[in-house]
């Protein structure tokens, strides 16, 4: 995500500085400056910040302590230290949400693994780590009492299992000025093994009515937050046509990598409009669009080695973006693929194909 930022970053001569504690972090050697460290450091975060005029983050999981003291020396820290403090526990995000008024899904809190069986009426849910939780990590179905004994036991949400039509996703900009502005909504569809987005459809095969109402469940969710930048809100699409919130990144997130191309402004550009105070750009698709995430291959750990992306960038539509990660295993994202194309059919049809045709292995 760093990497992607730094593209938009140059077209308007602003200066990026990275921390990042990989010595060989795929943006180290196109930054402007690069700090090795640890981001959950609480020294180290300060130590890197205090002498820059805006902070902003591409994983939530920073030392909030550190932004708080950032935030208190008079650096502008987008999004908020409060917005990711939320955020980074989903059982406060949840709470969030009811609190505000944001449709989601039933939920109970639990502290360990044996306050499950105070929830078996609850039964069927799904388990989420309230902290720590990333890429499909830390996510857990139970669907009868027999998945009880593979519980995670630590703090957690147990939320209601929902029989949803299609998950979709909106991103949606808001700058100092409280100027807003959403991307058009997203289709989204997950790896079953990993649990994480493998292809991404835009726009997303979803009635006018249906996208009007997702863009403003979004419109509200970064006003409650008052947050300053992208927000990625994931949404579950109930057959009945009721939308709920299911999660959010206060990011550029995956659901948003197609913008490259596809739209007007990138979901980068935006953000950096966003954290900057600039206007926010138009958020128009051009044209109907795919994604497709490149996921290490199973049973392949080491050295990447792509096959097949000769054949893909013959064909016409179709952008590669590999993010500079010399050691791919398992389902780890190496990059990913924007197809375009005149109609959404014929996107979806080049995005199945290129998922079948580049492989990632080592």
């Amino acid at each position: 995500m760093g990497r992607m930022l730094i593209t938009p970053a140059i077209d308007l001569d602003i200066k990026l500085s990275i921390l990042d504690p990989d010595a060989e972090a795929p943006c180290r050697h196109i930054a402007h400056h690069f700090m090795l460290g640890d981001f959950h450091d609480e020294e180290t975060v300060v130590k890197f910040g205090e002498s820059l005029d805006v902070v902003t983050v591409e994983i939530e999981h920073v030392s909030i302590a550190g932004l708080k003291q950032l935030e208190a020396k008079g650096v502008k820290v987008f999004p908020q230290s409060s917005v990711l403090e939320t955020v980074q526990d989903k059982g406060l995000q949840k709470l969030f949400y009811q609190k505000h008024s944001l449709p989601t899904a039933p939920f109970h809190l639990v502290k360990n693994a044996a306050e499950l069986h105070d929830h078996k009426a609850f039964l069927p849910f799904v388990q989420k780590l309230r902290k720590g939780g990333y890429d499909g990590r830390g996510v857990q179905v139970i669907k009868t009492e027999t998945d009880l004994p593979k519980a995670f036991d630590a703090p957690s949400v147990l939320e209601s299992f929902v029989d949803f039509e299609k998950e979709i996703a909106v991103i949606v900009a808001r700058n100092e000025q409280g100027e807003i502005k959403t991307f058009p909504a997203v289709e989204l569809n997950f790896n079953p093994d990993a649990n994480l987005v493998e292809l991404l459809f835009a726009p997303a095969d979803i009635f006018p009515e249906t996208e009007k109402k997702a863009a403003e469940i979004a419109k509200q969710t970064i006003e409650a937050f008052g947050l300053v930048g992208i927000l990625a809100v994931e949404l579950f699409l109930l057959k009945n046509g009721e939308i709920l919130v299911n999660e959010v990144a206060p990011r550029p997130h995956n659901s948003g990598h197609h913008s490259i191309e596809a739209n007007v402004t990138s979901q980068y550009a935006q953000h950096l409009r966003a954290i900057l105070g600039f206007p926010l750009g138009d958020t128009t698709l051009r044209q109907p669009a795919a994604m497709v995430n490149l996921l290490g291959a199973p049973g392949f750990t080491g050295p990447v080695q792509y096959e097949g992306l000769e054949e893909a960038m013959a064909i016409p539509g179709v952008y590669v973006h590999l993010y500079g990660k010399a050691l791919t295993k398992p389902f780890r994202k190496m990059g990913h693929v924007t197809i375009t194309a005149s109609t959404a059919a014929e996107a979806r049809e080049k995005a199945m194909f290129i998922k079948n045709l580049i492989q990632v292995k080592s």
